[in-house]
């Protein structure tokens, strides 16, 4: 897409492409154990954040606050859940909404943080709660949902129409409907021994 000043539009700033950013942050930031300010910062690289990313151990320890009330969004079981906890989160957010460039260094796009350097806890509460709210409004129903695979737990994105959607990734639904063969087979391999048992035994 081409701006108005004939500039090309960063894919970064699109709502979809903040609200993925979003999920692949929650993920890395809510895992069992605290990640590493670089492993926060791969995941900001590979969602395209520009410049110098100094994370310190606050700024983690407060992106990962900011996670965990996002992630309660993914777990909403349906739309009016998910909004009612947006706006919960809507209003922790500490600047009105506004459009800011980054002085010229980024097409225009909106933001609901204080201010262009806010805090990065502050940042990704605002930004991720901006994009997921647009989702919502878009799409009339929650923007995401929790991998149901009791060994991940990872959020994800509703991916438009279809089926309800219910693991994060194919390698998650494979090793699911791998896992339930197994216990179907281990089942009827048991079974007959089950039904020998049951087998009145008749003497002649």
């Amino acid at each position: 897409m081409v701006t108005s000043d004939g500039g090309t539009w960063s894919a970064r700033h699109a709502v979809e492409a903040a609200a993925r950013r979003t999920a692949a942050l929650v993920n890395v930031l809510t895992a069992r154990e605290a990640p590493s300010a670089a492993a926060v910062v791969a995941v900001l690289r590979e969602h395209g954040e520009p410049g110098e990313l100094d994370l310190s151990e606050r700024d983690t320890a407060e992106m990962r606050a900011a996670a965990l009330r996002l992630r309660e969004v993914f777990a909403a079981p349906g739309a009016a859940e998910a909004a009612a906890r947006l706006n919960g989160l809507l209003a922790l957010t500490a600047g009105s909404l506004r459009l800011t460039s980054h002085r010229g260094a980024s097409p225009w796009h909106p933001h609901l943080d204080s201010h262009d350097d806010a805090p990065w806890g502050e940042w990704l509460l605002a930004s991720s709660a901006l994009a997921l709210t647009v989702l919502v409004w878009d799409r009339q129903c929650p923007p995401g949902g929790l991998c149901a695979s009791a060994s991940c737990g990872n959020v994800f994105l509703t991916q438009g129409a279809g089926p309800p959607r219910r693991y994060c990734s194919r390698r998650c639904a494979t090793r699911e409907r791998v896992a339930a063969h197994r216990r179907a087979k281990a089942a009827e391999g048991r079974q007959p021994a089950d039904e020998m048992d049951q087998v009145p035994i008749v003497r002649r």
